[in-house]
């Protein structure tokens, strides 16, 4: 779910383009804008798009001034969106009507000082009780939050922040199974100069699995950058996002019933993309029930079927971290630098 905000900076510098930074505002304006602007648009790549997305949408922007926006969760008890901002610390919740409020702060990193150039929370999830769990960066763990929804406070229990005795570098996205069990990444864009961080106690970027008896299990540590992590419906497949701009890709794995991975296979390969200089690295998705997945990475949010294949892009015009789903399906979310925008799905 997190692509790291610096290095969306040096990877366009390196590629010879400048990435504007927009001032953060005080209160981020609820924009409601539906007029599309020039840098835009919805890419039609195969006819099957059009039974995804109409072709008359738009993308809105929703509010922006943000640093970089992140880890979109809808909340169904109440119908509104929480987002992070994850330099600033923040959560900001969303709600149709009333615009953008300021909803938790701090929200990953709890302490008086840190290094760490994105400290805040990054994914969010609701786990089965409808309590809000948090990918903190700066605290270095996954956390949720003790107090209930609708009174949010910056109280967090820890539900993992170690593996064999390690810390772990800046837990990243999440998803529940349906027994409970959490998978989870663990990159290092937390930490200060990422890999070279003195601050590092384990060694690779990990993908993980907290069980429901509280242990954690590593299940990969192969990929360079994990990321994005989702769950088909049926929960056979895990998919996993790898943001790094020189092995840009999604991995499947297949689930076994003891929640090891196995049957690796590389689902889509972006590399060429993001070489070429396209805005954006594999973030978070999120998969539908009829198994088409959107996937933050170059051009925006990616649309690939069930066989991988790219049918389209929707482009917001600035690099997307994460994105989600409504609960009917009929819109999605997206996170994108600045902005917090959505489309309107069939």
């Amino acid at each position: 779910m997190k692509f790291h905000h610096l290095l969306t900076v040096l990877f366009l510098a390196a590629c010879g383009e400048n990435k504007d930074q927009a001032p953060v505002a005080e209160k981020p304006a609820e924009t409601q804008s539906t007029a599309p602007a020039a840098n835009r648009q919805i890419e039609r790549l195969m006819p099957e798009l059009d039974a995804i997305i109409d072709t008359n949408a738009v993308i809105e922007v929703l509010a922006e001034g943000y640093t970089w926006s992140e880890g979109p969760l809808w909340v169904p008890d109440g119908d509104y969106l929480l987002f992070t901002d994850v330099p600033e610390n923040k959560i900001y919740k969303w709600k149709e009507g009333e615009g953008v409020s300021l909803y938790l702060t701090p929200a990953g990193f709890t302490g008086k000082t840190t290094t760490s150039p994105e400290p805040g929370g990054n994914g969010l999830i609701l786990d089965a009780k409808g309590r809000l769990v948090i990918c903190q960066h700066g605290d270095r763990r996954i956390a949720r939050m003790k107090a209930p929804l609708d009174q949010p406070k910056p109280d967090f229990e820890t539900l993992a922040d170690k593996w064999n005795g390690k810390r772990f570098n800046s837990p990243n996205d999440l998803v529940f199974d349906k027994a409970g069990n959490l998978y989870f990444t663990d990159p290092p864009y937390g930490l200060k100069n990422h890999d070279r961080s003195s601050d590092k106690e384990i060694p690779f970027q990990g993908v993980y699995r907290l069980n429901t008896k509280g242990k954690v299990e590593l299940l990969d540590s192969t990929m360079s950058r994990p990321n994005g992590i989702a769950l088909t419906a049926d929960e056979k497949t895990l998919f996993v996002a790898n943001s790094d701009p020189e092995y840009c890709y999604w991995k499947a794995f297949d689930i076994l019933p003891d929640g090891k991975l196995t049957n690796e296979r590389l689902f889509h390969d972006a590399t060429t993309e993001a070489r070429t200089g396209m805005k954006g690295l594999p973030d978070g998705l999120k998969i539908n029930k009829k198994g088409i997945l959107f996937a933050t990475g170059p051009g925006g949010v990616m649309i690939l079927n069930q066989n991988g294949v790219l049918v389209g892009r929707i482009n917001p015009g600035q690099p997307t971290a994460n994105c989600e789903l409504s609960p009917d399906e009929k819109t999605l979310y997206m996170t994108s630098d600045m902005y917090l925008c959505r489309v309107k799905l069939k």
